[in-house]
């Protein structure tokens, strides 16, 4: 069983619960029907002793029970399983009336009292009889016994008949259960077959493949929902990790072939002191921005993953925001730029990942604004956010551009931030360290600027 097809175990399942029913009816039909025809004898010898006293005590004296008993006889006449007996306690006329098949003598040592008395025994022969006494009077008032009995066989004989039928009509009873529990099974698993169908069609080159939900019960209806919105989100891991292979082949592409063109062209001929020392100091650059993207791969990939945890504390932004502002503050000197910090908040975060994620923001906007224009670090606490904006006035991203910003290796102007020195790699970083923080960066931007970008935090 440990091996055997769901079908196969829910059918013999449907099948033994079956057959526990079946026995348990007809068990229980057993025990009624051996209830009602026991009633149905204590009517009757009940009904029969009424019209019994009633002969006795207007017809019959204790000098007729020997000689007048024929109102008594009409009574058992035609009835062969049915026996009366009337004993005169009168010591003067003592006197037994026996009609009916003959019973054993014990009969009449069952004790009587003023009110009916049922007595079930068996006779000799194994016989179940049922036997009713009571006290009774006749015309002249001497009291006698009755005794009324029932040879039970016919009962007995039909109640063995139908637990005979009961049995014999047992096994094709288990048989049409099986059999309709298998076909039941196999009815109801059809949908499964057709998922394990669709299950073996779907892998990493084929991922377009559904499982429909027409006509379907309403549990496998939502299994099959929930197994296309993971098809969907795979489909999606997929295309972005195709995607990004594409992107991380094409970025290190270019600095190794730069690194092997530069090395090929100046080992094919003799060059002096002065040309070697240029092409190394060249390809020190290739290398160093070879070992940023490695070092934002791994920062990516340390915090994209789903168990990644983070220890939050209580952060003063406008502090934390003027420690960055303090390292960046040659670049913007260099560039005419101020740099301008507004407003107050706190929010828990991670201070190193919170200040790289505002470094990356903040690098770009002194890359993109234009000289002697400042570029301002905006804090506010929004309902249960606390906000933290900068804002440059260099020109705009178009709208198109503004859904794919937070890709990895995706560029605006081709080529741009590879030539500026960058990676490609910082507003990904920038959106997990915020999705690892429980937040999340939106941009906003009109064609001709400016140009802000939000880091948004839960309000501490």
């Amino acid at each position: 069983m440990k091996n055997a097809s769901l079908s196969l175990r829910l059918g013999l399942s449907v099948t033994l619960m079956g057959a526990a029913l079946v026995l348990l009816l007809a068990c229980l039909a057993v025990f009624a029907l051996d209830h009602e025809l026991d009633s149905r004898a204590r009517k009757d010898l009940a009904r029969k002793m009424l019209q019994v006293e009633h002969n006795l005590r207007v017809d019959l004296r204790s000098e007729d029970l020997g000689s007048r008993a024929h109102p008594l006889l009409d009574l058992v006449m035609g009835h062969d399983n049915l026996s009366l007996n009337v004993l005169a306690l009168d010591s003067r006329h003592p006197h037994l009336l026996s009609l009916g098949p003959g019973l054993e003598s014990r009969v009449a040592e069952l004790p009587t009292a003023a009110r009916l008395a049922f007595y079930p025994w068996r006779d000799s022969s194994g016989n179940q009889i049922l036997t009713v006494t009571r006290l009774m009077h006749l015309r002249d008032n001497t009291p006698v016994k009755v005794m009324m009995s029932l040879n039970r066989a016919d009962d007995n004989a039909l109640l063995q008949a139908y637990l005979h039928s009961t049995l014999l009509a047992l096994p094709l009873l288990l048989v049409l259960i099986g059999a309709g529990a298998w076909w039941l099974m196999q009815r109801g698993l059809k949908p499964l077959r057709r998922f394990r169908r669709i299950a073996g069609q779907v892998s990493t080159q084929d991922l377009q493949h559904r499982l429909p939900t027409n006509d379907l019960p309403l549990e496998l209806a939502e299994l099959a929902r929930s197994i296309n919105v993971m098809l969907d989100r795979l489909d999606q891991g997929v295309s972005q990790l195709s995607q990004f292979s594409d992107d991380l082949a094409h970025e290190l592409r270019t600095p190794l072939s730069n690194l092997m063109g530069k090395a090929q062209v100046t080992l094919a001929r003799e060059r002096d002191n002065a040309n070697y020392r240029e092409v190394l100091e060249d390809s020190i650059e290739e290398l160093t921005r070879l070992n940023r993207i490695i070092n934002d791969m791994l920062f990516l990939a340390q915090v994209s993953q789903p168990q990644t945890q983070v220890a939050l504390k209580p952060l003063a932004l406008a502090d934390e925001a003027a420690r960055v502002v303090e390292l960046f503050a040659f670049s913007a000197e260099m560039k005419e730029v101020e740099l301008v910090v507004e407003g107050w908040g706190t929010a828990m975060g991670d201070r190193l990942m919170f200040q790289r994620a505002l470094s990356n923001l903040l690098s770009n906007a002194i890359r993109h604004s234009p000289e002697g224009v400042p570029v301002e670090l905006q804090i506010e606490r929004v309902g249960s956010e606390v906000r933290l904006s900068v804002e440059n006035q260099g020109p705009g991203i178009a709208a198109e551009h503004q859904p794919r910003l937070f890709e990895r290796f995706y560029r605006v102007g081709s080529g741009r931030s590879r030539l500026e020195g960058g990676t490609g790699l910082g507003l990904a970083i920038v959106k997990s360290i915020m999705q690892l923080h429980g937040g999340r960066v939106e941009v906003g931007s009109n064609p001709l600027g400016p140009t802000r970008f939000t880091l948004v935090f839960p309000a501490e």
